[in-house]
């Protein structure tokens, strides 16, 4: 049963709905050697991209990690949230979720940003994950980011890229 919540949310909606389309597999056939030597300038980059948030994110579930972009991720559909009553209730999900002791998918930030993200919850706005999900992209950018450049997904992707560039 253990395993079966971690594949949902606070509410039971699977983790793809809660992402929407950043779960689907793309084809890499468009895929050129320059954007995914793009990738390596940062994370931003990286995430920028359709393909590469689909490798990185593919990079992070065989590790086990893949919680922080998850939640990145969910933090920025949240903010295009436009009706307030519905900022509440996403809010408290998204809180349950990832970032109260023990969430499903806790993600890896320090007490006073986890207390400063539920008190932003008593009134919650768009920015009110605002300082965790900075501390997640900073936990990404110099942890996972680097291991994801340095893996045999990327170097594999960039050797095939690189091929069909020579053609």
């Amino acid at each position: 049963m253990e395993a079966k919540d971690k594949r949902r949310n606070g509410d039971g909606k699977s983790r793809s709905k809660l992402l929407g389309t950043s779960s689907r597999k793309l084809s890499t056939r468009g895929l050129s050697f320059e954007e995914v030597n793009q990738w390596s300038q940062s994370l931003a980059r990286l995430l920028e991209s359709p393909y590469g948030m689909i490798t990185f994110q593919a990079f992070l579930k065989a590790e086990f990690s893949d919680e922080n972009l998850e939640f990145w991720l969910v933090c920025e559909d949240y903010k295009k949230v436009k009706r307030s009553f519905r900022l509440s209730a996403k809010a408290r999900k998204i809180f349950n979720c990832f970032i109260r002791v023990e969430a499903p998918r806790e993600i890896n930030i320090d007490h006073q940003t986890r207390e400063l993200t539920k008190r932003n919850l008593q009134a919650p706005t768009t920015a009110c994950f605002m300082e965790a999900q900075k501390t997640v992209f900073g936990l990404m950018e110099k942890d996972s980011y680097p291991r994801f450049l340095r893996s045999s997904i990327y170097k594999t992707l960039m050797d095939s890229r690189s091929e069909s560039f020579k053609m």
